[in-house]
């Protein structure tokens, strides 16, 4: 896994920190800040699907 290119963790409140990162196969990454070790993947299109999801407020339940 020393190829993913990992963004800047994302924090909230009390530093619960999330990273994104993605690698050249166009596997998409996700996890907690220091555990990268054990990301969830799945494909950049899944990752998107996800975000733009989040955007248009279908998760706004979770909150």
């Amino acid at each position: 896994m020393d190829d993913i290119t990992w963004e800047a963790p994302f924090c909230g409140e009390g530093a619960n920190c999330f990273r994104i990162g993605t690698d050249p196969t166009g596997n998409a990454y996700i996890a907690i800040a220091g555990q990268e070790e054990n990301p969830l993947v799945d494909s950049r299109e899944a990752l998107r699907a996800l975000i733009r999801a989040v955007k248009a407020g279908e998760a706004d339940h979770l909150l």
